[in-house]
C-alpha cells in the first residue's frame, strides 16, 4: 500500500502552506499601517516642532526619544504576532478536528460493515437456541398442565410399583385434600413436582407431578407456576438460566411466618438484570401477566406456609432450588415483596 498522504497537494497541508512566502496576514498589514502612522507622528513631533532657542545635546533626552518611538512599534508587532499565532492555532485545531471526525466516521462505518455478518450469524444462533428452549418448555407445560388420565404418559405407561408404600417411606405433606387419595403426597414428590420434569424421559419427575396433581392445593400451586412460567418463556425468561443466591432456611421460615420487607431480602437472590427488567416491564404493561403473577405469589405464600410447618431445613433448601421457587424469587423482587 502507498501512503496517499505524501501525495496530497501542498494546499491541503495546513494554514502555513496556504500563505505564500511574501503574503502578509491581516494583523501584519494593520501593524505596518500603525507603525507607519506612529513613526510619522514621532517625526512631526520631535523634529518639526522644536522649541525656540539653542538646544544642548542631552544623551538622556535622545534615549527617551528612541524609547518613545520604538516601544509602541514593538508592542504593535507583538500584538500582531500574537493575533497571527492565535489564528494559526485555531485553523490547525479545526483541521485536526475535521480529520478526527473523518477517521471516527470511517472507523464506525468499517465496524458496522464487519459486524453485520457477525451480528446476523449470532442472532440466528440465538433465535435457534430460544426456539429450541421454547419448544422444550412447551412440551413440559403440556405434560404439567394436563389433568391425570387413566392412561399414564408413554414414558411412564407402566403401573407404579405397589411395593413402595410412600406414606410409610416419608411423612405426609400436610396439605388437606377434599377428595380422598390412595396415597398421601410425600414431601419428596411435592418438591420434585415443583421443579417439573427435566426432560420427556424424566420418569420420576412425571410420576411426582402426577401425584401432586391429585392433591387439590398442591395442584393449584403447580398450575399457577406453570401458567406464569409459560408467560415468562414468551419473553425468553427461563428459570434454568437463573442462578440465584441461596438464602438460609431460617429466612424462608421467617417468610412462612408472615415476615416481609428487608428482613427477608435474602430471598430476592435473583441478580439477572435482563430478566428483572423484562419481567418488570411485562408486569406494568400486561394486565393478564400481572394478575397471573399475583395469583402465583399468593398460592406460593399459602402453600409454603403450610409446607414449612412440617419440613426440615434440608427439605426447605431443596424446595428453594426448584424452578417454582426461582420464579417466586424473581416475581417477589419485581413486586417489591423484599423491599
Amino acid at each position: 500500500m502507498t501512503d496517499n498522504s505524501s501525495k496530497r497537494p501542498i494546499a491541503d497541508l495546513g494554514v502555513f502552506s496556504r500563505r505564500g512566502a511574501g503574503t502578509l496576514s491581516n494583523a501584519e498589514v494593520i501593524a505596518l499601517i500603525l507603525s507607519g502612522l506612529w513613526l510619522l507622528a514621532a517625526v512631526i513631533f520631535f523634529f518639526l516642532v522644536r522649541d525656540s532657542g539653542p538646544q544642548e545635546p542631552d544623551p538622556v533626552r535622545g534615549l527617551l526619544i528612541v524609547l518613545a518611538v520604538a516601544m509602541p512599534i514593538a508592542l504593535i508587532w507583538i500584538a500582531a504576532m500574537a493575533a497571527t499565532s492565535a489564528k494559526i492555532v485555531r485553523d490547525e485545531a479545526a483541521r485536526l478536528q475535521a480529520a478526527m471526525d473523518a477517521m471516527r466516521q470511517s472507523s464506525v462505518a468499517q465496524q458496522q460493515m464487519s459486524g453485520m455478518s457477525i451480528k446476523s450469524s449470532l442472532e440466528k444462533k440465538l433465535d435457534d437456541l430460544m426456539a429450541a428452549q421454547r419448544a422444550t418448555d412447551a412440551k413440559l407445560a403440556t405434560f404439567a398442565t394436563s389433568r391425570p388420565q387413566d392412561a399414564a404418559p408413554a414414558a411412564v405407561s407402566g403401573a407404579e410399583p405397589a411395593t413402595v408404600p410412600l406414606a410409610g417411606a416419608q411423612a405426609d405433606l400436610g396439605l388437606i385434600s377434599d377428595a380422598p387419595r390412595e396415597t398421601p403426597l410425600s414431601v419428596e414428590d411435592f418438591i420434585t413436582a415443583l421443579n417439573f420434569p427435566k426432560t420427556t424421559d424424566d420418569v420420576a419427575g412425571f410420576r411426582a407431578l402426577k401425584r401432586a396433581m391429585r392433591d387439590r392445593r398442591a395442584s393449584q400451586l403447580v398450575q399457577a407456576a406453570q401458567d406464569i412460567l409459560t408467560l415468562l418463556s414468551q419473553d425468553g425468561i427461563y428459570m434454568d438460566d437463573l442462578t440465584p443466591d441461596r438464602a438460609r432456611p431460617e429466612v424462608w421460615r421467617m417468610f412462612a411466618e408472615g415476615e416481609r420487607g428487608r428482613a427477608i431480602a435474602a430471598l430476592g437472590g435473583i441478580r439477572d438484570r435482563s430478566g428483572i427488567a423484562l419481567t418488570a416491564a411485562r408486569m406494568r404493561q400486561d394486565n393478564i401477566f400481572r394478575d397471573t403473577a399475583h395469583h402465583f405469589l399468593r398460592k406460593f405464600d399459602q402453600i409454603f406456609s403450610q409446607f414449612a410447618e412440617h419440613a426440615s431445613d434440608a427439605e426447605i433448601a431443596a424446595l428453594s432450588d426448584t424452578r417454582t421457587a426461582r420464579c417466586f424469587m424473581l416475581l417477589g423482587r419485581v413486586a417489591g415483596t423484599f423491599d
